[in-house]
């Protein structure tokens, strides 16, 4: 039988969003006893590789209503309004937490905290740390989690399933990855802070522990996946290993230039180049720093006229920051130097560094409402893994951090009042669902009879991925893969696993985050499929303009035997009807007639 422990609130992911929750919970009610549960020590959690920044209002000359109006326009109109203001009207107030926390947020020489533009922003509000922003601002929250003592940490444990009972989740079920032992984590509410699903595609910048199991575990409990057909890609990404080679390098100044050594973006309706004198003017906004989308699919049109480079590790353009100089190079940007060095061998001081489209960040995630809680009584969910929605179509850079700080937050706090007013239910049934999921790990561990492999189904998936929901899609790409995803599904059945030990089996790991992943993966392409349009990140070729009339819409996938349902619901319109998605020149006009 699977032993079983009890807190109050179980917080499954200890990153960025899951160790904001939990302070939450420990601030609101400090009686109360947090479980937290992370495949991974809470310092290796992917939010520390975010390296450029965390937007918040807080310079003269900003506002947060044009915060608010970048956001919902980058979004494409997709974002629900409602949500986008709460965020950004709490997130100056989260970034001002860390700084009293202990944040080294990068100052101007007056003291006070320095910005930098950031794609899609129309003025500078980037709040960072040197290119480290996401190492220092996880290092904060997990020192400042550590002085309360009623939190308790699960490091190294998988959870694999949710447990649900008199119709609301009361906890997980988890591995530890040291010994084998299978463990029921009960709570009165969950929280899940997992992260994305890059993975579920070949070239990512994510990490190899973002396999959406959140996503899974929800949609197994019957909770909808929203938003899941809007991938973003990140323009700058180290051929051959995704790496990230942050937006700061652009935002600090670095362009993009083609084979011929032309600034490409010129001719993609992202504005001509501006020469306002000093870059810090609020109207710098054109061309290297549009939206992560429109900068992605420059990049095909310019593969496609031949002007890219070519190479082993795939085509690829260059980012020259060459004429930042040594001092700016290493005060502002430091370790896109490191990174250039260690994985191209190239010093950007003198040398442009090679980079190229990647898949970065999921706007689909967990449908949540505003104080992230699911439709599932008792679940949360925030961060990357949770849908709120205020990224739309297309998030821009610098709005995740503060999300899974504010969001984080939010979920943290309606945890706890959840948690103290509704008592544990029935413990024996709870009890018996962590005995039937021992019994399928331990089925798991055990089988040896089949033929198949993880390593080649997973690989089978991401280029099903690759080739059917990249930055272009169409009908036939998208049932195609689909159809491979399907026949991926009867493979996984007849899988085999060499390892059958107990400690660090990262075989049997690899076993469930890929069943997990094959569905969350046939999520993401029924409702691409749904979306006969082309809206931010997804780009139908046989659709190509917006439908606001069919598709303002979310899109809601449900588990089903078969296939996902697919549901739609109406975005949230509050103040900003929806309008045409410009930028460059028009954009600046209208800034200009705002006086911003």
């Amino acid at each position: 039988m699977a032993e079983i422990t009890q807190h109050d609130i179980v917080i499954i992911g200890g990153g960025g969003a899951g160790l904001r929750a939990a302070i939450a919970v420990a601030e609101t009610y400090p009686d109360l006893d947090v479980g937290m549960v992370s495949k991974v020590y809470p310092m290796r959690s992917h939010t520390v590789s975010a390296e450029g920044g965390a937007a918040g209002v807080i310079k003269p000359g900003d506002s947060l209503e044009d915060h608010i109006r970048d956001t919902i326009s980058g979004s494409d109109w997709l974002a629900d309004q409602d949500a986008v203001e709460a965020f950004v009207r709490e997130a100056p107030r989260e970034l001002t937490q860390l700084e009293h926390w202990g944040c080294p947020w990068s100052r101007e020489p007056d003291g006070s905290v320095a910005v930098r533009p950031f794609g899609g922003m129309g003025i500078q509000r980037t709040w960072f740390a040197a290119d480290k922003t996401g190492f220092h601002m996880l290092h904060t929250l997990f020192q400042t989690s550590l002085k309360y003592a009623r939190i308790t940490r699960y490091d190294e444990w998988f959870a694999s399933r949710l447990l649900v009972e008199d119709g609301r989740c009361q906890g997980v079920v988890a591995l530890e990855l040291r010994t084998g032992e299978v463990r029921g984590i009960l709570g009165k509410a969950v929280i899940l802070c997992t992260g994305g699903f890059g993975r579920i595609f070949p070239f990512t910048t994510n990490a190899a522990i973002k396999t959406g199991d959140g996503l899974g575990l929800a949609y197994r409990a019957g909770v909808p996946l929203k938003d899941m057909e809007f991938v973003q890609y990140h323009p700058t990404g180290l051929p051959g290993t995704g790496i990230l080679i942050t937006e700061a390098a652009r935002g600090e100044g670095g362009i993009l230039v083609n084979k011929h050594g032309d600034r490409y973006l010129r001719h993609y309706d992202l504005g001509e180049p501006l020469d306002l004198g000093d870059p810090r003017h609020p109207l710098f906004r054109t061309m290297e720093l549009g939206p992560r989308d429109r900068l992605s699919q420059a990049f095909v049109h310019e593969q496609e006229l031949g002007n890219v480079f070519e190479a082993p590790d795939g085509a690829y353009v260059h980012l020259d920051i060459r004429h930042l100089g040594e001092k700016t190079i290493d005060q502002k940007i430091p370790f896109v130097r490191e990174l250039a060095k260690n994985y191209v061998g190239i010093d950007p001081v003198h040398q442009p560094i090679p980079v190229r489209p990647v898949v970065h960040y999921m706007m689909g995630g967990i449908d949540t409402d505003l104080e992230a809680a699911t439709s599932l009584p008792g679940l949360f969910a925030a961060g990357e893994c949770a849908c709120v929605s205020i990224n739309g179509a297309n998030r821009l850079g610098s709005n995740s951090l503060p999300e899974l700080l504010v969001f984080g937050a939010r979920a943290g706090r309606g945890a706890a009042e959840w948690a103290r007013e509704h008592p544990e239910s029935s413990r024996a049934a709870l009890e018996q669902q962590a005995d039937v999921e021992e019994a399928r790990i331990r089925d798991f561990r055990g089988g040896d009879g089949g033929t198949e492999r993880i390593a080649s189904i997973r690989a089978d998936l991401q280029a099903a991925m690759e080739s059917g929901c990249g930055i272009y899609r169409t009908e036939a790409t998208l049932r195609a893969a689909a159809e491979s995803i399907a026949e991926l599904r009867e493979r996984f059945r007849s899988m085999r696993l060499d390892d059958h030990s107990l400690a660090f089996n990262t075989e049997l790991t690899g076993a469930l985050e890929l069943d997990l992943m094959i569905e969350i993966a046939e999520a993401l392409v029924h409702s691409a499929l749904q979306r006969e349009e082309s809206r931010g990140s997804h780009q139908r070729l046989d659709f190509p303009t917006r439908d606001d009339e069919r598709f303002l819409k979310h899109s809601l996938a449900y588990r089903t035997e078969g296939v996902p349902r697919i549901e739609h619901r109406d975005v949230v319109i509050t103040r900003w009807p929806p309008a045409e998605r410009v930028y460059g020149r028009a954009h600046e006009a209208g800034a200009a007639e705002r006086g911003t």
